[in-house]
C-alpha cells in the first residue's frame, strides 16, 4: 500500500487540528477502544477514549496547550513518529513551555492505538 503513509500523516493531522480546537468527540473518533494516551501533564497513560476524554478535560482546565504538528517521519509498520511544536499556557496566557518534542503514534486498521512523548532524532533538527 503505497498511500498508507499519506494516510496515517492525514489521520494525525485531523487529529492535531481537533485537539487544538478542543474538539473531544472528532479526536476520539480517530482512536481505537483500547487506545493508550500518555498523560504526560500529570504521568502514567489514559487507557481507553474516555479516560483520555477525562484527562483532557482536566488538562485544558488547568493549562491551554497547543501542538503543531512540523514534520512526520514514518517509521516501523503502522508507526509515525511526529516533531511537534507545543506551546502550553496557563489560563491567563502566559507561556509555561515552549519546546519541541516528538510524539511517536501507533496505528492500528486506520485509528491512532497510541501514542508517546519520545526524543527527537537530533540529526533532523535545524534548532
Amino acid at each position: 500500500m503505497p498511500d498508507q503513509p499519506a494516510s496515517e500523516i492525514e489521520l494525525l493531522r485531523a487529529a492535531y487540528a481537533a485537539f487544538n480546537a478542543r474538539d473531544i468527540d472528532a479526536a476520539l473518533a480517530l482512536m481505537t477502544p483500547d487506545v493508550a494516551w500518555p498523560k504526560a501533564f500529570k504521568g502514567g497513560f489514559a487507557h481507553g477514549p474516555e479516560a483520555v476524554r477525562a484527562y483532557w478535560t482536566e488538562q485544558w482546565s488547568e493549562i491551554n496547550p497547543h501542538v503543531e504538528p512540523v514534520a512526520f517521519h514514518p517509521e516501523n509498520a503502522g508507526q509515525v513518529l511526529v516533531e511537534v511544536h507545543q506551546v502550553v499556557r496557563d489560563l491567563a496566557g502566559a507561556v509555561l513551555a515552549d519546546v519541541f518534542v516528538g510524539h511517536r503514534f501507533t496505528i492500528e486498521h486506520g485509528l491512532i492505538q497510541a501514542m508517546e512523548v519520545c526524543p527527537l532524532p537530533s540529526p533532523d533538527l535545524g534548532t
